[in-house]
């Protein structure tokens, strides 16, 4: 089978590098265009010229090996709008429409539709596609990796939750700023079951601005057959507007602040009405008191943070990223 594919090639990126390698999955021959310096300078400023980009892209290919084919085109269609020994175009999600075009073409001139082969966006490490005018512009490398630290803003002043999130970046992604901005979340100071998750989407979505991500953390109570429990939530947000949640540790409360809870009392007052005393001093609130220490109110968001963070260390695994 022959499969085609078309790009500018401006800067060869592993963007492009994942077109290329899926084309030669599915296809025993690849034919490329390469955008002529006019097409490429009437959709987009900064090009190189075509000689430069078609030398890094033969460069590549000759040390891939396979089949394959350059050709120079002024139009996304060119060649494959008439060709007949063409069956499959790999497309990305944002070429696809263009593919769909070249088929409804074909179809027209009584040809067979080609298979359109859709290859995911490769993410950099900021979380948006990799894309050559980034790689210019000095945002990221040609394999994504960021060449500033991540930006985070954390949808709370909390001292505790801002911590969190500095230590769990820091850990998984390096080099990182995180800001603190005071938002609403949206939920009853008490958040109690899907009222948590929504909390920390709202403040998350809010606190996103400008930074590569806006963080929210939002702790609640869910009502259990064993009893009434605390679980924190953190969600994620990224500026294509995909979300990441998830969940720490659950812990259960004592019945008599089960009860008072249950009663209408936010948990802090809860526990400052019953154990007033044992918490003087405490900066690690219930879950310290509860665990003599063990445990501190950092660690605990922490979890949450790390449990949002999953998906986007393993992205290759989680479509919907």
């Amino acid at each position: 089978m022959k499969a085609a594919m078309g790009g500018t090639f401006n800067v060869l990126h592993r963007g492009h590098l994942a077109l290329l390698d899926r084309a030669f999955e599915v296809a025993d021959e690849v034919l490329i265009g390469i955008t002529s310096d006019a097409m490429a300078s009437a959709m987009k400023a900064g090009v190189r010229p075509l000689e430069e980009r078609r030398k890094d892209l033969e460069a590549y290919l000759r040390g891939r090996g396979g089949a394959w084919s350059v050709e120079t085109i002024d139009r996304p269609d060119e060649h494959v709008d008439v060709r007949g020994d063409i069956q499959a175009l790999i497309v990305s999600p944002e070429t696809l429409a263009t593919g769909e075009s070249i088929n409804r073409g074909r179809k027209s001139r009584g040809l067979m539709p080609l298979r359109l082969v859709v290859v995911p966006h490769v993410i950099a490490e900021d979380f948006l596609p990799i894309a050559a005018r980034r790689v210019l512009a000095g945002e990221i490398d040609a394999d994504g990796r960021l060449l500033r630290p991540l930006r985070a803003s954390v949808g709370s002043l909390n001292p505790v939750k801002v911590s969190a999130v500095e230590r769990v970046l820091s850990k998984l992604v390096g080099r990182v700023e995180v800001t603190a901005i005071e938002v609403r979340s949206g939920v009853p100071e008490q958040p109690r079951g899907e009222e948590t998750r929504k909390g920390a989407m709202n403040r998350a979505a809010a606190a996103l601005g400008g930074a590569d991500l806006g963080i929210g953390l939002e702790a609640g109570v869910f009502e259990t057959q064993d009893g009434l429990f605390d679980v924190q939530y953190c969600a994620i947000i990224d500026r294509r507007g995909r979300f990441s949640v998830g969940h720490g540790m659950g812990f259960r409360y004592p019945s008599e602040a089960a009860e008072l809870v249950r009663g209408g009392m936010t948990v802090g007052a809860a526990f400052r009405e019953l154990y007033g005393k044992g918490l003087d001093g405490r900066k690690d609130g219930a879950i310290g008191y509860l665990t003599r220490g063990a445990l501190g109110r950092t660690e605990l968001a922490e979890q949450a943070v790390m449990a949002a963070m999953v998906p986007r260390m393993r992205r290759e695994l989680y479509s919907d990223l």
